[in-house]
């Protein structure tokens, strides 16, 4: 057991993955820069000069100061401060950190929840099929911002003073419910075509239960599809936090994401200071490129026909 560990690490640096990923100079820039963001996202406490959100240390003297290299810039703001004296750079760790949580979470839950239901769709058959198909049809029926705004909505209205924990939560099932129906029928066109295979009838011929089929045999073999697809709705998730954030029904103020930086930002775009409000917007826009580079390598990498 314990040579198991460094035999599949030496098994994935000689497969086809690792040698596509070594070959294609986009997908390393991409990771690159993945692995900053998500770096000073998850450790914005060490990395982050100032913390923005801490009261005491705000300056309003300092407020509206532009980048360091333009006139009038401080050293120790190195992208510049915004209406608060905020140091701007500081605050995009901080709100990189809420976007990735809440895009990273709502994805897992709608993953979870639309891969078994497109598994039991596709395997069960008949009826259920058709229900659940139904469900995916009237949800595709609606652009998704309008159900994740609907969602929000009805859930800040229900808890008009959630603060925390159960803030995050709305917004995260409002962006989840939107995307579980990409999955479901992802896997459920997969597991109709594998269970129909011999591997399949044998286990069913030897008494082996249909739940156990699913989860054991047909489950690992559709997850191809669902983890370059759930690579890309990363991105998607993020950008649709971000949209709600800046129409102002996703997380509190006090917590703010990229969206709401970018929001704050843009009541002083005409006014001079650009940096509020671009600065934020470059931040999501690297975030969502190249999580969206990854994603389309990790097709490429895992569908040989496509190289």
């Amino acid at each position: 057991m314990p040579s198991s560990s460094p035999g599949r690490l030496r098994r994935f640096f000689a497969g086809d993955v690792w040698y596509s990923f070594r070959r294609s100079p986009m997908a390393i820039v991409a990771a690159a820069i993945a692995l900053v963001c998500f770096f000073c996202a998850v450790f914005a406490e060490f990395v982050a000069p100032h913390n923005p959100f801490d009261l005491a240390t705000l300056e309003l003297m300092d407020a509206r100061l532009p980048p360091v290299w333009m006139e009038g810039g401080a050293i120790k703001y190195l992208l510049g401060t915004d209406d608060q004296g905020r140091d701007i750079l500081s605050a995009l760790m901080y709100g990189a950190r809420i976007s990735l949580f809440v895009g990273l979470a709502s994805v897992m839950l709608s993953l979870v929840f639309g891969v078994s239901m497109g598994l039991l769709a596709g395997f069960v058959g008949g009826r259920v099929d058709a229900l659940i198909m139904r469900v995916c049809d009237v949800m595709l029926s609606f652009p998704s911002i309008l159900v994740a705004l609907l969602i929000s909505g009805v859930g800040h209205a229900l808890f008009p003073n959630a603060q925390g924990g159960l803030a995050f939560g709305v917004l995260t099932l409002a962006i989840a419910l939107t995307g579980w129906v990409q999955y479901a029928r992802t896997v459920r066109g997969s597991t109709m075509v594998e269970r129909n295979k011999e591997y399949v009838q044998a286990a069913r011929v030897i008494g082996v239960s249909s739940w156990r089929i699913m989860r054991r045999h047909v489950l690992p073999n559709v997850l191809g599809p669902v983890l370059v697809l759930a690579t890309i709705q990363v991105a998607a998730a993020i950008i649709t936090e971000a949209t709600l954030s800046f129409l102002g029904v996703g997380v509190p103020p006090t917590s703010p994401s990229l969206g709401t930086l970018i929001r704050v930002g843009n009541d002083f775009m005409y006014s001079g200071e650009w940096w509020i409000m671009i600065w934020p917007g470059v931040m999501l826009v690297l975030i969502a490129l190249s999580v969206n580079l990854l994603g389309d390598w990790l097709r490429d990498a895992l569908n040989p026909r496509l190289r």
